[in-house]
């Protein structure tokens, strides 16, 4: 998964110019494989069973659009071989896509969307703007995975709820995220240096990292927000729920908080000290990370758990890429330093007017199995919201097994924070301040005004519906 989320869930979006773009979709969409066999009421049918909970018709085709990004989307096609079990013929297309709302919103519109999409990406779609246009999920919690057990039953606390949008389950979040700061293992015992713990640690850290000729952190255009994540994570630490609280609801100077200028200010000092490496806003996010894993001129990387599947192909030999929680700003936080931001992520979702929304749901019943849950832990390395298919070497990977590490110490002082982000799509425009503010064009009180002018300007419009965060 990708922590990235586009702002196009504006209403506005769905009107006007974006139409016209619809009906290229759509003359494309009417020839994809799903379109077989559509009745006039939520596509083909076939009878309801215990085997069969969504009433699949056999022989049946599923479009599946998946987001090509950290996990990439071969695993949504793993499930053909689970799917035939129980279902006779059915079948799941995958078709990679990188630019989810470009790409989709006009088949939203065109009334032809594909039966699953995995709503992630730079580019994703703001869930309250299609929300009427979504299946409700529960019928498939409610379900017996394919080894006979209640789905709602072998899944981790609280995965409904940030997928749950005014009341509605609408997506099913299939990647257990575990949010943190990454570094080589193997690069800070040769130099005997230690993860910090505090935003202080790190800043002499930094001043250790220049005197070996390299660099604290690294940033690439796409994924400056990825420093806004941390942020979040340390500012909770130190300021407790009301930041979280402010935040999440769009509160008035929720940005000016003693705590999130408290970490924006030693951020600055980093960015005038020259410890983030140069050019990120020009570089191509995985060409920036590759500066950390592969030619490890920086030494730490904040990000989700995705981070080392991403970057297989580019990583040192032993790196051994571990993650610690994201750094308190005082020894004193209000919240432990294991405090962990962690989150069921990679939203799908099915859309109601899709040619078979109930192959949808049962493409994502078989994505449940251990079988499919198992294979996903094992070739992406990250666990899935599915129980007990880890093991405790972790397939041989270093950084699954601090994920399990981090969420074992943090107990249960977990919280997401992605959610009101992600339910605005506010991250493309907040891109373009964290941008600057990383290369040293914008300064801390730039940053901070930017960003509260984003947060007011969808507090301000009526014609976006809220969420509350409690």
């Amino acid at each position: 998964m990708t922590i990235r989320a586009g702002s196009l869930d504006r209403r506005t979006l769905l009107r006007g110019a974006i139409a016209t773009a619809a009906m290229g979709s759509f003359a494309v969409a009417c020839s994809s494989p799903s379109s077989e066999n559509k009745d006039s009421d939520g596509g083909p049918k076939g009878e309801k069973s215990a085997n069969n909970p969504f009433g699949v018709a056999a022989n049946s085709s599923v479009e599946a659009a998946i987001f090509d990004g950290g996990y990439g989307t071969d695993y949504v096609d793993y499930t053909n071989q689970v799917l035939g079990s129980n279902v006779k013929g059915l079948k799941v297309q995958v078709k990679p896509v990188v630019d989810i709302a470009p790409q989709l919103q006009p088949r939203f519109v065109g009334g032809n969307p594909p039966d699953l999409i995995d709503n992630s990406g730079e580019d994703q779609i703001g869930f309250l703007g299609i929300l009427d246009q979504l299946e409700e999920l529960d019928d498939l919690f409610e379900a017996n995975t394919y080894e006979g057990k209640k789905i709602a039953d072998i899944v981790y606390p609280g995965v409904k709820e940030p997928g749950t949008y005014n009341g509605k389950f609408v997506s099913l979040r299939y990647v257990m995220t575990v949010y943190g700061v990454w570094y080589s293992k193997t690069l800070f015992e040769e130099n005997n240096w230690t993860p910090p713990k505090t935003w202080d640690e790190a800043l002499d850290l930094g001043q250790q990292a220049k005197r070996k000729g390299k660099y604290l952190f690294v940033h690439g255009k796409e994924a400056a927000t990825y420093y806004q994540t941390m942020l979040f994570a340390s500012a909770i630490k130190e300021g407790g729920d009301e930041v979280r609280l402010a935040l999440g609801n769009l509160e008035k100077n929720a940005w000016s908080h003693p705590a999130i200028q408290g970490v924006l200010k030693v951020m600055e000092t980093m960015i005038k000290e020259k410890m983030f490496v140069p050019g990120g806003s020009g570089t191509q996010f995985q060409k920036a990370q590759a500066i950390w894993s592969n030619d490890q001129k920086a030494l730490l990387y904040p990000s989700g758990g995705w981070i080392e599947n991403e970057m297989k192909k580019a990583t040192k030999t032993d790196f051994q890429m571990t993650g610690f929680p994201e750094m308190t700003l005082t020894d004193k936080p209000k919240l432990p330093y294991e405090s962990l931001h962690a989150a069921a992520g990679e939203p799908f979702i099915v859309p109601k007017q899709g040619k078979n929304p109930a192959g949808g749901k049962e493409v994502l019943r078989a994505m449940l199995s251990e079988k499919a849950a198992a294979n996903f832990s094992k070739t992406k390395l990250a666990p899935t919201v599915v129980k007990g298919t880890v093991p405790a070497d972790g397939f041989g990977s270093a950084a699954l097994v601090s994920q399990t590490q981090m969420l074992e110490a943090a107990g249960d002082n977990i919280y997401d924070m992605r959610r009101f982000v992600e339910a605005y799509g506010m991250n493309t425009d907040q891109l373009v301040p964290w941008n600057s503010f990383l290369s040293g064009d914008l300064d801390r009180k730039g940053l901070t005004a930017a960003l509260q002018k984003i947060s007011d300007k969808v507090q301000e419009d009526d014609s976006i519906d809220k969420i509350k965060i409690s």
